[in-house]
């Protein structure tokens, strides 16, 4: 068995390729990293850290990897795998449909079998976006609906920034934390369901791709952005956790979130494993031990900020249930604040851009112009109004 992944960074090498390789597939990673390659391919093996109150290694077996740009051996590669999988970033994704489209062409051409395609993905409505990107490079009378299964997934485990001196000592050391299940849309699937003990299959997988972002992933960056505008000197996610005023607003917005979903899902979501799933959460934000940093949780606010993204996205559920956003509403108040750096003291790229584009035009065009946010809708309009005070609040304080 065979799984080709696309994507060796931390979700791919600290995720998908450990939970398949344990389930005895070879997997081939597929990168651009020619650092990695070289050494996936002279090891055909790396480590996992799994950095709890108990730590374990777990090594990951049969594996090696090419380079993108080898589109040969990656088309040749698609047409033998059992099944393939993504874990490069949204704004990476467009760079793979080419090639996936000629190795898709070809295994239609050759096995004729059925491809399925697990969209590790940090993206509402993924298949969709995913087919939209393939049919720009396949002929229109490509049998995609029969011939592929674009997976979507709920990928919960948090992996944080390698420090430095650990990643020169050994680029393919992966810290951990031990959650490891594998939410994926069960329906989906053109072949058998991989046998990966980790893989969790759901009928409804878009209630759980929301949950995943407008309760884990709002309830994360809720506590970076307010460890920021609280004291600029927290480094760590657990630290900040010790925090009751910042650790009191993440749980806030991320029930707020879970009683909207809870009316959005009703068959899926209820107030007792919605109260079991932000308790466990809290908690694993919690682990010192990961070491998961302020600057990690909160960088790239343009795309955080965005329409369909964490809190905005959360936002809108609220008020489509009548639900009141009180601490999501802080939490994207703190998020236009945020400046936090890595370990360098340099500001993620994007977030650079958004300091210099966009904070000097002002909360309500960034709340319109870059959110989303409708001023002429009243419910929309109260939000912008609200954050615009509670932003010139903390600039204040």
């Amino acid at each position: 068995m065979k799984l080709l992944q696309f994507g060796a960074g931390n979700i791919g090498r600290g995720f998908i390729g450990q939970i398949f390789s344990h389930a005895g597939y070879e997997v081939v990673f597929v990168d651009i990293n020619d650092e990695l390659i070289k050494l996936l391919n002279e090891r055909r093996c790396y480590k996992v850290e799994v950095r709890d109150e108990e730590r374990r290694i777990l090594l990951v077996e049969g594996v090696r990897a090419i380079h993108l740009n080898d589109v040969d051996s990656v088309v040749r590669e698609l047409c033998e795998c059992d099944v393939a999988s993504t874990a490069v970033g949204v704004s990476a994704l467009p760079s793979l449909y080419p090639v996936i489209a000629l190795g898709l062409l070809k295994r239609w051409e050759s096995v004729k079998k059925p491809l399925d395609i697990i969209i590790c993905e940090n993206l509402r409505n993924a298949s969709l976006h995913f087919k939209e990107g393939l049919l720009k490079y396949l002929p229109n009378d490509f049998p995609i609906d029969e011939f592929v299964g674009l997976v979507e997934t709920s990928i919960g485990r948090m992996i944080p920034i390698m420090p430095e001196e650990v990643r020169r000592e050994d680029p393919l050391l992966i810290y951990a934390e031990a959650y490891d299940t594998l939410i994926v849309d069960g329906l989906a699937f053109k072949n058998e369901l991989p046998k990966v003990p980790q893989i969790d299959p759901k009928k409804n997988i878009k209630a759980y791709v929301d949950r995943k972002l407008f309760i884990h992933n709002l309830g994360h960056s809720a506590v970076a952005y307010m460890a920021y505008v609280t004291d600029t000197n927290i480094k760590y996610i657990w630290k900040a956790m010790e925090n009751e005023e910042i650790r009191s607003v993440a749980k806030e917005a991320m029930w707020e979130s879970a009683l909207s979903l809870i009316r959005e899902y009703p068959q899926e979501f209820d107030e007792e494993n919605q109260r079991q799933h932000i308790d466990d959460l809290l908690h694993r934000f919690s682990n010192k031990y990961l070491g998961d940093s302020v600057y990690r949780v909160g960088r790239d606010i343009q795309r955080k900020i965005g329409r369909d993204e964490r809190i905005i996205g959360a936002i809108l559920l609220d008020l489509k249930h009548n639900v009141e956003p009180m601490a999501t509403t802080k939490v994207l108040a703190a998020a236009l604040l945020f400046r936090a750096t890595d370990d360098e003291g340099k500001m993620y790229p994007s977030d650079e851009e958004f300091v210099r584009k966009w904070y000097p035009r002002g909360v309500e065009i960034i709340l319109t112009e870059l959110c989303g946010l409708d001023v002429n809708d009243d419910a929309q309009r109260r939000i912008i109004e609200r954050v615009r005070d509670l932003h010139d609040k903390f600039v204040r304080h």
